[in-house]
């Protein structure tokens, strides 16, 4: 019995040693994350376009001012790249990501998205995507409220009846709506099925013109025009947006409203936009990059985060151009909005 007493006593010390030496261990590990002082930050856009300029822009000055208020660098110079909207290009970008073995993948939009989930299928490398309208139908993430996984990020998902409002506040009589997108882009796929939903209720005609590249962007507009279409209307669509420059004053010089779901829209010569504000976004994705690499926060379980601030953004110098009052127009859709932005043609957002 005595012997069968040493034998027990000598396994308990023995389990508590490596119970304490596994402790010991865990906080080594947790002291080393804590003293670490530079994250490397790989960012994927998808296009140079106002809108995703806009995000990757704030992402990387909230970065910066993050990472001074933590003492701590995120390194993104070195892991930054603009997929060009090329799909194998964009692939490349998320493989090289892996090799450098960054400590995080921001992709903006959901093609760069899908191309960081691929490349870093069998790798505990986290992602917090920027800007992706519908992550559920896309594949990107189970559920909204917990994305599942190692990935979770911001969503500029369109309140497409929102816009439908102003359309008709501005113009009660319009009967004849056009819809001008990219069919191969996800994030249309729900906005344009909202439209058609909301102007079958007030038994308003609609017709769709589509197209994958500006010129056929541009050649799509024109169809609209020759349509007679009273108004256009166009989602958060990265292929339009990127064409907006070269189609505005089709629509401006046949008097046409053009409504799209980004600030970035009316930037570029649409009439009006309604849509997230793309700078805070930019803000959240970043925030929520910090406090997975810092606060060790697993992407599962942080809430994909959507943005509704209800702010139209009417370009003046395009409302004047088609016919139209400024100060009528923003009394008009006033009630529909929290706010009524003003903005001028431009390439870019200044600052």
């Amino acid at each position: 019995m005595k012997a069968m007493k040493k034998i027990l006593a000598g396994a308990m010390a023995m389990t508590l040693s490596l119970s304490l030496a596994a402790c010991a261990s865990d906080n080594k590990d947790k002291q080393q994350d804590s003293e670490k002082t530079e994250y490397k930050v790989g960012i994927i856009q998808l296009m140079d376009h106002a809108s995703l300029n806009q995000i990757a822009d704030n992402i990387k000055a909230q970065l910066d001012a993050r990472g001074a208020e933590l003492g701590v660098t995120f390194n993104y110079e070195d892991y930054y790249q603009n997929g060009q909207g090329d799909p194998t290009l964009l692939n490349q970008i998320a493989t090289n990501m892996v090799d450098q073995e960054v400590d995080i993948i921001i992709p903006i939009a959901t093609p760069s998205a899908v191309a960081a989930m691929a490349a870093t299928e069998d790798k505990d490398i986290p992602i917090v995507f920027s800007a992706i309208s519908d992550p559920v139908t896309s594949g990107i993430v189970e559920d909204m409220n917990a994305p599942g996984g190692k990935i979770t990020g911001t969503s500029d998902a369109l309140n497409t009846n929102a816009i439908m409002d102003l359309m008709f506040a501005v113009d009660p009589d319009c009967d004849y709506v056009g819809f001008l997108y990219n069919v191969g882009e996800d994030s249309a796929t729900m906005p344009i099925a909202d439209a058609k939903a909301y102007l079958d209720t007030k038994g308003v005609k609609y017709v769709e013109k589509t197209g994958t590249t500006t010129d056929e962007i541009l050649l799509a507009a024109q169809a609209l025009v020759a349509e007679g279409v009273d108004a256009v209307f166009t989602p958060t669509d990265n292929t339009v947006q990127k064409a907006e420059l070269t189609i505005y004053e089709t629509f401006l010089n046949a008097n046409i409203p053009h409504y799209g779901g980004a600030d970035s829209f009316a930037l570029n010569g649409a009439f009006c936009a309604y849509g997230v504000d793309y700078a805070n976004l930019g803000i959240q994705t970043a925030d929520m990059a910090v406090k997975v690499l810092v606060e060790n926060v697993a992407p599962a379980d942080i809430p994909v985060m959507t943005f509704d601030n209800g702010i139209a953004v009417l370009n003046t110098e395009t409302c004047v151009a088609i016919g139209l009052d400024v100060e009528t127009v923003k009394a008009a859709i006033a009630p529909y909005c929290t706010q009524v932005d003003e903005i001028t043609t431009a390439q870019n957002f200044e600052g």
